[in-house]
């Protein structure tokens, strides 16, 4: 456990890191203007994500050495850097307190559900069917805004809170119950990956509240 959330510490900072970049040197801007020309964009740039997501999950769960397992967490996190850097450059232009007042929301709210999973040590592996059919739903839904030109307003928003906060109790249970105890950065992968979307999602709420 000490080794998944160290490696989950190293990832947060790394993300940390390369997001400040990113965003500072303008690519967040770059971005921003190469996803606006077509509507099919986001599409293309999830999809690549997810292929990515895959071959990084797959190299920190398989690999045969830790310092390959670490390489596939690394790449995760420089996908999801690449991914928030438009939304984190548009959050700034909204309203620059947005994004460190969700860094520390979501570091709140990621606390209270691992306390939560381990203080009660409880079985959240009841959740896995939910979380499945839930996340299927939400990508239709993002598929369809992105194809069809709706946005996706803060009831969503809310909803997928719900839904991730979901996803860290069902990781965190999993890794204190049945996650290899060898596989470290696989652990801190899927944790990660659950803090990143909910970030983005608390990053959204904000931002949707400041424009009202």
């Amino acid at each position: 456990m000490r080794r998944t959330y160290l490696y989950l510490a190293g990832a947060l900072g790394l993300f940390t890191v390369l997001c400040a970049a990113f965003v500072s040197s303008g690519l967040g801007v770059v971005m921003i203007k190469a996803l606006s020309k077509t509507s099919y964009s986001w599409l293309l740039v999830l999809g690549a994500f997810m292929l990515v997501a895959k071959l990084a999950t797959h190299l920190s769960e398989n690999a045969a050495s830790n310092s390959t397992r670490a390489i596939g967490l690394g790449l995760y996190v420089l996908a999801e850097a690449l991914i928030f850097a438009p939304l984190l450059t548009l959050a700034y232009m909204v309203d620059p307190t947005i994004v460190p007042t969700a860094g520390l929301l979501t570091l709140m709210l990621t606390g209270g559900l691992t306390y939560t999973a381990f203080s009660t040590k409880s079985d959240f592996s009841f959740l896995a069917p939910i979380l499945a059919i839930g996340s299927l739903v939400a990508l239709g839904v993002i598929v369809c805004s992105v194809l069809f030109g709706f946005t996706t307003g803060i009831v969503f928003s809310g909803a997928m809170l719900l839904l991730v906060s979901g996803m860290i109790l069902f990781d965190t249970s999993r890794i204190i119950r049945d996650y290899p105890a060898d596989r470290p950065a696989g652990a801190a992968l899927h944790l990660f990956a659950s803090v990143a979307l909910l970030f983005w999602y608390v990053v959204r709420i904000l931002m949707q509240l400041q424009r009202r």
